[in-house]
C-alpha cells in the first residue's frame, strides 16, 4: 500500500507557498502522494468541525500543484476530487497534460459530481441536480480520454460536442493519466462508473471513512463490474497516527486498499505547524 497526504485547498491551506513547503516535507518524510481538494469556494458550513461563515482564503489546486511539481521529484500529485461537471473537459485535458509533463508523469486525476451542489454549482447559476451532473461527469470523462489520446477525436453527446479535435502533446502516462472516481458507498452507480476507469475514492454515505469490511465489499463489487484486467486502485482517506494504527492499516491492506490518504480536515489542526509535524512523522 502507498500513502498520500490529503489536504483542503482553502482556509489555512489556501496559500500556495505553504502547500509547496508541506509537499516538500511529505517527500522528505516517505509519503508517496500529495493530493488537494478542489473547491471553488468554501464558507465553512459543510464538513468543518468549527464552521466559519463567510469567505475563507482559497487556492486554485491546479496552479498550486504545478508549483508542487516543480519543487518535488517523486510524489504522485492530483486532485481529490475535481468536480468535472463544473469544468470544461477540453480545458481540463490541457491542464492535466501540462501538469503531467511538468511532473514527469506523476499526475492522478480524481473526479466526482461535486459537493455541496448549491455551493459548487447553484451559486453560479449552474444546474446542480444529480442527473445533470452525472451526465456531465460521464461525458466529460469520455472527452478527456479522447483528447488525451493525441489522435483526432470527435464526440456528440447530450452535454458536450467535439468535432475533429486533436490535442498534442499527449500525456506522458500511457494509455492515459490515471482516473479515480469518487463515490459514497453503498450507492452502486458511482462504483459502476469507477470500474470503467483506474481507481475509486470511496467514502460511506455522509463522508465517513469506509471500514475494512466495506472496502472488501467495494473491491468485490468493482471486480464484478470490471471487464479489464489492469490494476485498479482503492484510495481510502482517513486519519492515522504513526505506530498507533498499524494493525488497523493492516486490515485495510488485506481488504484491498492500495492507497491510504491521510486526511487533514479544516478545523482538525489549529496551525500549519501541527500539520507539518504530522507529515514529518511519516506514514503510520
Amino acid at each position: 500500500m502507498r500513502y498520500g497526504v490529503f489536504l483542503p485547498n482553502f482556509g489555512d491551506f489556501g496559500d500556495p507557498w505553504a502547500l509547496v513547503s508541506l509537499a516538500q516535507a511529505a517527500e522528505e518524510s516517505g509519503w508517496d502522494g500529495f493530493f488537494l481538494w478542489d473547491h471553488i469556494q468554501w464558507d465553512g458550513s459543510e464538513g468543518d468541525a468549527a464552521p466559519r461563515r463567510g469567505a475563507v482564503p482559497l487556492v486554485d489546486p491546479w496552479v498550486a500543484l504545478a508549483a508542487v511539481a516543480s519543487a518535488t521529484d517523486k510524489l504522485r500529485l492530483g486532485t481529490m476530487i475535481t468536480p468535472l461537471p463544473r469544468r470544461r473537459p477540453w480545458k481540463l485535458a490541457r491542464e492535466t497534460t501540462t501538469l503531467d509533463h511538468l511532473s514527469g508523469g506523476r499526475v492522478t486525476l480524481g473526479v466526482g459530481l461535486g459537493y455541496p451542489p448549491q455551493t459548487e454549482f447553484g451559486t453560479f447559476g449552474e444546474a446542480g441536480e444529480d442527473r445533470d451532473r452525472a451526465v456531465a461527469l460521464d461525458e466529460g470523462l469520455a472527452v478527456l480520454d479522447g483528447l488525451w489520446s493525441g489522435e483526432e477525436f470527435s464526440f456528440d453527446g447530450e452535454r458536450y460536442a467535439v468535432t475533429g479535435a486533436r490535442f498534442q502533446p499527449a500525456p506522458v502516462q500511457r494509455p492515459r493519466i490515471p482516473v479515480w472516481c469518487a463515490g459514497w458507498w453503498p450507492n452502486p452507480r458511482p462504483f459502476r462508473r469507477a470500474a470503467r476507469w483506474d481507481g475509486v475514492v470511496p467514502e460511506l454515505v455522509g463522508g465517513a471513512t469506509p471500514t475494512p469490511t466495506a472496502v472488501a465489499e467495494i473491491r468485490d463489487f468493482v471486480s464484478r463490474h470490471r471487464d479489464v484486467g489492469e490494476s485498479f486502485d482503492i484510495a481510502v482517506n482517513g486519519r492515522s497516527e504513526p505506530g498507533g494504527n498499524a494493525c488497523r492499516i493492516g486490515e485495510y491492506v488485506e481488504a484491498g486498499t492500495t492507497w491510504w490518504l491521510e486526511r487533514f480536515d479544516p478545523g482538525r489542526f489549529s496551525a500549519l505547524e501541527q500539520v507539518r509535524g504530522r507529515i514529518l512523522a511519516g506514514p503510520a
